[in-house]
């Protein structure tokens, strides 16, 4: 196969990748964890499809003379490219950043959200920390404070 055309899969299935990280950031945003679990299916099967097609542009590249590799790529664009594989490479690349911004951005709003989940449920379980108040009002009326620790009794 060519490498052009192996370039042009490459980039499809990056552009499909980039929606897909779109979609799981809206997801993420508007909280609906079943859509996030739905996609976590999905981005899994892509980035595996992306791997296996990656694997076949370098292994073309080697048969053409290039490194196996992104640089082996460069060079091939920089040297025996057609202008609109210039342009695919381009995109590729601008793409490729995207979907790393998106993976960083997606993975610290899922970090925030497991931390605001695990709060929660600390505090449901009343292991805010001792010493520190539970969020809780007492028999008294008075926010309810963990330190369960006794004072010390003099004889």
């Amino acid at each position: 196969m060519h490498i052009s055309k192996l370039l042009n899969e490459d980039a499809a299935l990056l552009n499909d990748l980039v929606t897909l990280l779109e979609r799981e950031q809206a997801s993420l945003i508007n909280m609906d964890i079943d859509v996030v679990e739905s996609i976590l299916d999905e981005k899994s099967t892509l980035i595996q499809n992306i791997t296996e097609s990656s694997k076949r542009r370098h292994a073309e590249l080697a048969k053409s003379g290039f490194d196996n590799n992104e640089i082996g790529m460069a060079n091939w664009v920089r040297t025996d490219a057609q202008e609109k594989d210039h342009q695919v490479w381009e995109v590729f690349q601008a793409k490729l950043e995207q979907a790393k911004e998106l993976n960083r951005v997606n993975g610290q709003m899922i970090n925030q959200h497991f931390k605001r989940n695990q709060s929660a449920l600390n505090q449901l379980q009343g292991n805010k920390g001792v010493g520190t108040s539970s969020g809780m009002y007492g028999p008294n009326g008075q926010t309810a404070s963990l330190n369960h620790s006794r004072g010390v009794l003099s004889a």
